[in-house]
């Protein structure tokens, strides 16, 4: 769990977590967010309203084996009930890490969050070959 705990505390050093029930509102609406981390000991409120961020964001959302304490230890705070991972690679390794952890119950976010990452990877080559080719003067070769 620690490294889970690492892995959030490094997001947010680098500018990639929003913390808090307002960031995290703001972060889904603007389609910004990748994962929705909830202490497991959050309100019964606190889970509508992530399920609500996550379905307005089109965003995943999972529970974390933590207390608000705990979490908010991860960021600096003396409690925090949510936040928002803005990072793909981040989630995707935190998704990963949670898998390694309890299997059963996030496996499937951890192979959703990896095909996401496998596309935003697949987009940025895309979008570098194309500078390259704006650089150059190339074109693209397709079918005619």
């Amino acid at each position: 769990m620690d490294n889970i705990l690492h892995m959030v505390g490094l997001a947010l050093r680098a500018g990639r977590l929003e913390v808090g029930e307002e960031p995290v509102g703001a972060a889904c609406r603007a389609r910004d967010c990748r994962l929705i981390l909830v202490a497991r000991d959050a309100a019964d409120n606190s889970f509508r309203r992530v399920r609500h961020f996550a379905d307005a964001g089109q965003c995943l959302w999972v529970s974390l084996p933590c207390t608000k304490e705990e979490l908010g230890q991860a960021v600096g705070r003396t409690a925090c009930a949510m936040a928002a991972v803005t990072d793909i690679g981040f989630a995707e390794a935190i998704g990963r890490k949670l898998a390694a952890l309890e299997p059963e119950k996030y496996a499937v976010t951890a192979e959703k969050l990896q095909v996401k990452a496998e596309r935003a990877a697949q987009r940025r080559k895309e979008q570098q070959a194309h500078q390259r080719n704006v650089r150059r003067g190339g074109r693209k070769h397709g079918p005619k």
